[in-house]
């Protein structure tokens, strides 16, 4: 992982790996608090939980306007929840199918670290490395003050970019690893944005599961 401020001074962190290192990191993030997981689920589950999560989701692709313009996103989506309130981002509006079995499993073990319950998941297919999130906060409304969102990661390993809003040199990078659990909570999403960016070297698949808690009520 890395860490810089600014374009002159840098501060490179040795890179961690699922095989090194089994603990929760805590990321230093002024004004945030986010926990890396790097293996919180093993090789076996993650091989599991991708190939049903990737043959089973009924992904769509939504149309995105950027300066006027109309765009297909740039990657597959599906939601799930405990009720039928739909969540709304870059607007995009999405009605949450009833939770798998699967995302139950899934949503279960993280609950039991996180100690909080989630009402929705947000799952994210990113094809290739062409497949892209632009830089953002998880900060809807529906989400409330200081969300406490929890993303996993399943397949190929990608690169996660964040972003100080205020202190624009203050940057952070991240390996989102294979089976890999990230907690971000308390003000990160208010102090911080984040981007998984193109990637031409990567040509392997990686769904992302980000879990939410709706607030009610909605409005």
């Amino acid at each position: 992982m890395h860490l810089w401020f600014g374009p002159i001074t840098i501060l490179d962190m040795e890179l961690f790996s699922s095989e090194k290192n089994r603990e929760p990191i805590k990321l230093p993030l002024p004004d945030a608090e986010a926990i890396y997981y790097p293996s919180f689920f093993t090789l076996e589950e993650s091989a599991l939980y991708f190939e049903i999560l990737n043959s089973k989701t009924p992904w769509q692709q939504d149309d995105i306007k950027l300066f006027g313009k109309t765009y297909p996103q740039p990657r597959l989506t599906a939601l799930y929840g405990d009720d039928d309130k739909s969540y709304s981002y870059s607007g995009i509006e999405m009605l949450p199918k009833p939770f798998s079995k699967t995302l139950k499993e899934i949503k279960l073990k993280i609950e039991k670290v996180s100690e909080v319950k989630f009402t929705t998941v947000l799952l994210n297919l990113y094809r290739d490395g062409n497949d892209s999130n632009g830089w953002h906060s998880d900060d809807e409304k529906e989400l409330g003050i200081n969300p406490f969102i929890a993303s996993v990661s399943f397949g190929t390993n990608r690169m996660f970019h964040l972003k100080h809003k205020q202190d624009k040199n203050l940057r952070y990078k991240l390996l989102l690893e294979n089976g890999s659990l990230l907690l971000m909570k308390e003000a990160t999403q208010h102090n911080w944005q984040h981007q998984l960016p193109k990637s031409k070297k990567i040509k392997e698949s990686r769904i992302n599961l980000t879990f939410r808690i709706l607030k009610k009520p909605y409005n």
